[in-house]
């Protein structure tokens, strides 16, 4: 039955198995939430086959369409299904929430989209230039009827009120939840994951926050922090052909080029875990800064926007490579089990770190 509870049974991070990455201090909930403004949302679809969801990522709480933060999209490997990324690029702002869910549900979810921007902006497409929504995809058919098209338009729009209703700051529900429901990884369950970290700029605080759709890699291909290489209990030849979907979020001022820059850097946080983007995978990042906006209505016909000095853009680019290789191991380690079309499972990592059994 769908669910829009954001934090169901507390699942166990990445973490608390002590697989952390990298040297830079995390944000105080480690997830993209550490970011000032910037809200998630979940519906759950779980019943017999029906195995998926959507989830919603908001990078503030306003007008969107009227109050567009600056956004980069880029393509690793472009096996994938999103809408909305050709715009992002050409114009470099985001002016809808964005919304993560399996293959074939992108129309419908950039529909719920569009109805969302129209109902808070009504003269989109009349008095006004339309609306670019923007859905991004990973396959759960394994594990998901990806052909009954179980998700519609409600979900979507429940999602996006599941993550209005958070607080700023709230903690986000990871694993086998939203998007993640149906997800694989690496021959085990995959899901949501998250991570942040804290950087000092001018003598202020700012965070870098990523949140992962995990269902991408090679079984038997998962490499852990400390170097060990993980394989599923019962490991196959299948080739790499699922997707990962990483976005980005910052309260540090980038323009679109350096926002650009930032996430390409979420290749290095795959590669470690063990990616190489492979021909059948859909490899994608997706990046926003709250910290500098496009008022949909300015009037000025030259406007300010603040950036980063470059000299000091490292540490972005390792906050980023961190940031997403934590992600990916918090999907896998908080993803329950799941059992879905024709009873197919996958296994956890979770229970092999328990037991002990990884080499």
């Amino acid at each position: 039955m769908p669910s829009t509870r954001n934090s169901a049974e507390p699942a166990k991070r990445a973490r608390a198995f002590g697989l952390a990455c990298g040297r830079l201090t995390p944000g105080p909930r480690n997830a993209i939430t550490d970011v000032p403004g910037v809200r998630v949302g979940h519906v759950t679809l779980d019943e017999g086959a029906i195995q998926t969801g959507v989830t919603a990522i908001l990078p503030h709480a306003g007008n969107l369409y009227r109050d567009k933060p600056v956004a980069a999209a880029e393509v690793l490997n472009g096996f994938g299904k999103s809408v909305g990324l050709m715009q992002v690029e050409e114009l470099g702002a985001l002016e809808t929430p964005i919304l993560l869910t399996n293959t074939l549900s992108v129309g419908t979810a950039a529909t719920a989209l569009v109805r969302h921007a129209i109902a808070a902006n009504p003269d989109i497409g009349r008095s006004t230039a339309t609306v670019n929504p923007v859905v991004m995809e990973c396959n759960d058919g394994p594990l998901n009827d990806i052909q009954a098209l179980a998700v519609t338009e409600a979900h979507a729009a429940a999602a996006l009120a599941a993550a209005l209703s958070e607080a700023d700051g709230a903690e986000v529900a990871v694993g086998s939840v939203g998007a993640g429901r149906g997800m694989s990884c690496f021959g085990f369950k995959g899901g949501i994951g998250t991570s942040s970290r804290r950087l000092k700029l001018d003598g202020k605080r700012h965070h870098l926050g990523v949140l992962v759709l995990a269902n991408f890699g090679r079984p038997g291909e998962l490499r852990l922090p400390d170097g060990r290489r993980v394989a599923p209990p019962a490991k196959d030849d299948a080739p790499e052909k699922g997707s990962v979907i990483v976005i980005a979020a910052t309260d540090v001022p980038l323009d679109h080029r350096q926002l650009r820059r930032v996430i390409r850097r979420a290749g290095v946080g795959l590669a470690r875990v063990g990616s190489f983007w492979g021909h059948g995978s859909g490899d994608i990042a997706l990046g926003f800064t709250t910290a500098n906006r496009i008022d949909h209505d300015e009037r000025a016909d030259i406007v300010a926007l603040r950036m980063v000095n470059e000299h000091r853009i490292d540490r972005l680019f390792e906050a980023m490579a961190d940031a997403t290789q934590e992600a990916v191991l918090d999907a896998l380690a908080a993803a329950t089990p799941v059992v879905g079309r024709d009873g197919v499972t996958r296994p956890c990592l979770s229970h092999l770190l328990i037991s002990g059994s990884t080499p």
